[in-house]
């Protein structure tokens, strides 16, 4: 196995944070169907994951620069998984604040909750923090 050069990512604070009640932490995602890693995103405050706001995803660097090269929903590409092709998300424009985004489909990735650590040390989401793309309820 090749050693892979990790890097830990500090949380973005901004008035998107503060919108949403200063409460962020970050998440791994990991395709439902293949158990790839997706992305690691910064996810503001409480409640259920319905869409990945551009400038909050940190990894891959592929997504992580989408936010400073694309300046609309047309060119955008839909969020797909890079093993096994699963749709994850389609473009959308949060039209309240503006923000370009992919809205997720429910049921189509899994989450954990991350320390911010890229790549993730486990590629694997069997765990009690694991959660089931757009549900609340925990995934064993």
């Amino acid at each position: 196995m090749v050693d892979q050069k990790t890097t830990q990512h500090s949380l973005k604070k901004d008035k998107y944070v503060n919108a949403r009640g200063g409460n962020s932490h970050f998440l791994d995602l990991f395709c439902s169907k293949c158990n790839q890693h997706l992305a690691l995103y910064q996810k503001d405050g409480h409640g259920r994951l319905l869409r990945m706001y551009l400038d909050r995803i940190f990894e891959p660097q592929e997504f992580s620069f989408l936010h400073s090269r694309i300046s609309d929903k047309a060119g955008m590409p839909n969020l797909k998984c890079s093993k096994c092709g699963a749709l994850i998300g389609t473009p959308m424009i949060y039209e309240a604040e503006r923000r370009l985004a992919f809205r997720l489909i429910h049921g189509s990735f899994v989450k954990k909750k991350s320390d911010g650590v890229y790549p993730p040390a486990q590629q694997t989401h069997n765990s009690h923090n694991t959660e089931k793309g757009g549900s609340d309820e925990k995934r064993n």
